[in-house]
């Protein structure tokens, strides 16, 4: 009986903004309908802005076949786990240079290949604002106010304490006069009973 062979499918983020001398993970997983064997291969290239030729970026298979030569030597890792599906890769200190489009290209056979993943990546000389940030400042914020709002309910109980305690100090030494001694109560009303 013949062997039915599936696309394999692939799946990247599709666009990647990163801060310029920072290190990126350029996410790439894969599903194939064939188990995963000794014939499995990535390979990463990469197209620039200016649409020159397709650079060679990275290959597996069995083990990672980083470039030799070239824009990519040397700052390329192999960053997934093929059984797991997925064909991730490092670029490490990303530059302007690095700005244009990665594809990400699996073969599994029998499974053909699919359409390749595609990552836009664009490199920044500054961090846009985003999503990300107005969560954290919101997260921020939050506990900021929790933690105020704890200092000023601690604040506000010592203080209260502190006026309790004076009140009591008063009253604590006319009664230990008292306990204290007693005979000194009874002298000082007897001289007054003789007179």
């Amino acid at each position: 009986m013949a062997q039915l062979a599936a696309a394999v499918e692939i799946y990247t983020p599709g666009t990647l903004e990163a801060l310029n001398g920072t290190d990126v993970h350029l996410k790439c997983s894969f599903q194939s309908h064939a188990p995963i064997t000794q014939r499995l291969t990535v390979s990463w290239h990469f197209q620039s802005l200016a649409k020159g030729p397709t650079e060679f970026v990275f290959y597996y298979h069995e083990q990672a076949y980083p470039p030799e030569t070239g824009h990519f030597s040397g700052r390329v890792t192999w960053n997934g786990n093929a059984l797991k599906g997925d064909a991730s890769i490092m670029i490490w200190n990303v530059s302007p240079r690095d700005n244009g489009t990665f594809h990400c290209l699996v073969k599994n056979p029998p499974d053909v290949a699919g359409v390749a993943g595609e990552i836009q990546l664009s490199v920044v000389l500054k961090v846009s604002f985003s999503e990300i940030h107005i969560l954290a400042l919101t997260i921020g914020g939050a506990c900021a106010l929790m933690i105020a709002i704890v200092v000023v309910v601690v604040v506000c109980r010592q203080r209260r304490k502190a006026r309790q305690e004076p009140k009591v100090e008063t009253e604590l030494p006319e009664k230990e006069k008292l306990r204290r001694d007693p005979a000194e109560a009874q002298e000082a009303t007897l001289p007054g009973e003789e007179a």
